[in-house]
């Protein structure tokens, strides 16, 4: 358990896939995919920079951030080049609507175990090192806005 409250959106997601059977479960992650929206040209462009490129990722993703310090959110940009990479799109999806809906210092606090959360516990060891990759740049990422953000601290403190 987080020492900060998940992101509404997240905690939304994770009670439905609870209640799903595997079958439902996969089946959800699969529309995830399906709306994966890839980073826009004026972002990025292939090919893409090593340094955006996520560690043992075996679709190769790529992911971006890039702060919105009004709003206090990250904004996720995130390119698979794997046509098949079904879990890296799911995932990237997912965190590119926990960052738009959520405060980065709720961001920052996201489960280290969320692809198991989310994907079941039979993940294979390289798409678990893949995914927990992803969510560990997107965190990173709010982990250093917070650490820069006043607000953001203040809220994280209010929320312990």
């Amino acid at each position: 358990m987080p020492t900060q409250p998940y992101p509404q959106a997240l905690h939304d997601l994770l009670e439905t896939m609870s209640w799903l059977s595997p079958q439902e479960r996969y089946q959800v992650l699969i529309d995830y995919a399906d709306a994966f929206e890839p980073v826009p040209p004026d972002i990025a462009q292939p090919p893409y920079p090593d340094e955006n490129l996520v560690p043992h990722c075996e679709s190769r993703a790529y992911v971006w951030t890039l702060e919105e310090p009004d709003q206090h959110r990250l904004r996720c940009y995130f390119a698979v080049e794997n046509p098949q990479g079904l879990t890296a799109r799911a995932m990237a999806r997912i965190l590119q609507e926990i960052c738009a809906q959520a405060p980065a210092w709720q961001v920052a606090h996201l489960p280290d175990d969320l692809p198991q959360q989310l994907f079941g516990q039979r993940l294979s060891m390289g798409r678990t090192l893949g995914l927990n990759a992803m969510v560990a740049r997107v965190k990173a990422a709010a982990q250093r806005h917070v650490a820069s953000c006043p607000h953001c601290q203040a809220q994280a403190q209010t929320a312990a």
